[in-house]
């Protein structure tokens, strides 16, 4: 019999949304930035990512973060997140479903946690009650208040932003944000997904709708769908980013000011910012639980050891 492909995984959830940190058995990407390595995963090795985080393993919902060797020096880790889809630049609940997971694994302690990621270096601060505050990537704005046309529903206002991933941000919406919408609410973050791209803007990936928060102290409940067609069960770290940065560029949220991101299913990160020149540099924190330690098996026999694609 041939022998099974063995890939070593540590699982976790930040905010619900589940996080699968690869440690061992995954592809050789080479070296050079994190961003050409990211292009190398999506190139040549598309099957293992459906492998490590797709059916009959995983489901659309996953992130998987893909240790590696930094090319920034100064960093502890490389990481390359990735879903069903792809590549993604960064993601924030994977920075502290990685965090809490590397010290998980006795690989890092309490303290500074340095990550290179394809958008760019990432400080993280593990606290010694295992809460993670991270400081993103450079945020901003690109577009204020550009209007979509939604066939059946008219003219959408909405933001384009950048967060570490492409957001495209709706506040004015009739929507309602709560889980026993959720059907209606891909749907609608599909069409306007779709409509952002005809209108120019192939880039944008991320739909973020924004409404009042349920929860006490929270600042605003949000639903987000990512490229993989999943909703994001965390506040979204790049999502809750971009909503800084449209914040700070409307004069609506001070720098040092806390805002408390609620996400769909109720779990919250607490962000605030500051300016660097024109764009601003968010600071998230949240926690994440660790659910699995794993070695998941690829047996050459299985029909569907590479996913069902």
């Amino acid at each position: 019999m041939a022998a099974f492909t063995q890939i070593k995984v540590l699982d976790t959830h930040t905010g619900g949304e589940p996080t699968r940190l690869v440690l061992d058995g995954g592809p050789d990407l080479g070296s050079g930035p994190l961003a050409e390595r990211a292009r190398r995963l999506q190139e040549k090795h598309r099957a293992f990512c459906q492998a490590v985080i797709g059916e009959p393993r995983g489901s659309d919902v996953f992130v998987g973060a893909l240790l590696v060797e930094p090319h920034d020096q100064t960093c502890h880790f490389g990481v390359v997140f990735f879903n069903v889809s792809g590549p993604l630049s960064m993601c924030g609940h994977g920075v502290i479903g990685t965090v809490v997971a590397l010290a998980h694994a006795g690989l890092v302690e309490p303290g500074l946690v340095r990550l290179d990621t394809p958008a760019g270096y990432i400080a993280a601060i593990l606290g010694p009650n295992g809460e993670v505050t991270f400081d993103n990537v450079p945020a901003y704005r690109k577009e204020k208040d550009f209007t979509l046309y939604l066939p059946g529903v008219g003219d959408v206002q909405a933001d384009l932003a950048w967060g570490g991933n492409w957001f495209c941000l709706i506040e004015k919406h009739d929507q309602r944000l709560e889980t026993d919408n959720l059907t209606q609410l891909t749907s609608y973050c599909a069409r306007i997904r779709q409509a952002v791209r005809d209108t120019g803007f192939p880039e944008i990936d991320h739909v973020a709708l924004f409404g009042p928060a349920v929860r006490a102290g929270a600042s605003s409940r949000n639903f987000v769908l990512c490229p993989s067609q999943a909703y994001d069960r965390s506040p979204c770290g790049t999502g809750t980013s971009a909503k800084l940065a449209c914040l700070a560029a409307d004069n609506k949220l001070a720098p040092g000011t806390e805002w408390v991101q609620e996400s769909i299913v109720g779990s919250t990160f607490r962000a605030k910012y500051r300016r660097q020149g024109d764009k601003v540099v968010p600071t998230i924190t949240g926690t994440a639980h660790v659910t699995a330690d794993a070695t998941l098996l690829l047996d050459p026999a299985d029909p569907f050891a590479w996913g069902l694609r």
